[in-house]
């Protein structure tokens, strides 16, 4: 009987090739700051989102008038 497949540490032997699939290198340190640059775009895409959110509900509310009263034209 002939095994096809055989795995030694995350490579795996098919059909007499090498096959690498291992998860990346990464070290925890370099997880950490990768989680925390995502935290950090996330809250900006919020901000940015509740702004424009805020800004059409003050237009709905006021109408164009009071968006004019605040730019100052």
């Amino acid at each position: 009987m002939k095994m096809k497949f055989q795995s030694m540490g995350g490579l795996t032997i098919k059909d007499g090739r090498l096959i690498n699939d291992k998860p990346d290198g990464m070290s925890g340190i370099a997880q950490a700051a990768m989680i925390r640059k995502e935290v950090k775009r996330e809250r900006k895409v919020s901000m940015i989102a509740d702004g424009i959110m805020r800004a059409e509900l003050r237009e709905q509310m006021f109408g164009k008038q009071f968006v004019k009263n605040v730019k100052g034209v």
